[in-house]
């Protein structure tokens, strides 16, 4: 995996990561002021600082295991089963179909 690749699977998986830490531990408000701008269904104390620092941890972990199963080898697109091998190359599909 090059540099490019390696940002862009990082960024993937943090917003991911993102979207799944930041309901973790809200509550709404309890009384919102509609007039003022309240909404019943805002977290009181959002804690987006800490949100952000344990999404940055977890998403480095999940990006070192995908950074290891690829280096390993174990998912190949460029050989194996996954390869493509061109529109000129027919073999049979799985159950005996053709393409």
């Amino acid at each position: 995996m090059d540099w490019f690749t390696g940002v862009v699977v990082y960024l993937l998986i943090w917003w991911t990561a993102l979207f799944a830490v930041l309901p973790i531990g809200t509550k709404p408000v309890e009384d919102p002021d509609p007039e003022a701008g309240g909404w019943r269904g805002a977290p009181a104390r959002p804690l987006l600082g800490r949100k952000v620092i344990g999404t940055t941890v977890l998403a480095g972990v999940l990006w070192l295991g995908v950074y290891a199963v690829i280096e390993s080898g174990l998912v190949s697109f460029r050989e194996g089963f996954f390869a493509y091998e061109g529109a000129a190359v027919s073999r049979p599909w799985p159950g005996g179909a053709q393409n």
